[in-house]
């Protein structure tokens, strides 16, 4: 009897070491949720930047989920967990881009020029000149990229749309312009110039183009709207 009894004893003593072991055990695997989510992360990262350069290098009909996960060094099923199709992940790859903010300094041509210089920044240093090009091609003829596309496309238009509103209330601008067609004149000549002549939009240019927009938008009224 004597001889179990220390046994019975020491057992309380040791499952709480056992169970603590067991626990540190756990809390030792427990790192490794944090470490998957990095790793997560950085395949969810690895993916955009694959799909991106695919798009600028290939072109959107010519991208394939498959040659996005070798790039990525993904499998296609970790890519089809998070996007159904090819249409979102180019979207959301391309939604990675800088986007612009609008400055306000209280002045229309001070605040386009600012806009501008930083729009031709991202041209100079994104894959931006390539694939808007591609983007606003196929969304011409693919219904699931255009519903996709053409809602992100005017998101990234409104700073220049608040900078022109806000010209209009300062009546630097007429109360009846047509605002989306302004804003087509003010940023048309630099993407011309980048997607179709292949030449570089300078900072110290932009003032100028800026100039002549402006003079040029204060006869673009609501009223002359082509139907």
């Amino acid at each position: 009897m004597t001889s179990p009894r220390p046994a019975r004893s020491a057992l309380p003593l040791e499952r709480p070491r056992n169970r603590s072991r067991s626990v540190n055990s756990t809390d030792n695997t427990a790192p490794s949720v944090p470490r998957g989510r990095p790793r997560s992360a950085h395949a969810h990262r690895a993916i955009l930047d694959a799909t991106l350069k695919l798009l600028a290098d290939v072109g959107y009909e010519q991208l394939t989920v498959g040659e996005v996960a070798a790039v990525a060094g993904v499998g296609k099923a970790t890519i089809y967990r998070r996007w159904p199709s090819k249409a979102p992940l180019v979207i959301e790859a391309f939604s990675q881009l800088p986007a612009l903010v609008a400055p306000d300094t209280g002045n229309l041509l001070d605040d386009l020029t600012g806009l501008l210089r930083s729009f031709a920044k991202i041209l100079e240093t994104t894959p931006l000149p390539r694939v808007l090009p591609i983007l606003a091609a196929e969304s011409l003829h693919d219904p699931e990229l255009s519903k996709l596309f053409l809602p992100m496309a005017g998101a990234r238009r409104e700073p220049l749309i608040a900078i022109l509103r806000r010209a209009m209330a300062r009546d630097e601008l007429p109360a009846d312009l047509d605002v989306e067609a302004a804003a087509d004149v003010v940023v048309g000549p630099i993407m011309t110039r980048v997607c179709f002549s292949g030449i570089a939009v300078r900072p110290r240019d932009i003032r100028a183009f800026v100039e002549a927009a402006i003079h040029g938008i204060h006869r673009l009224r609501r009223r002359w709207r082509p139907r």
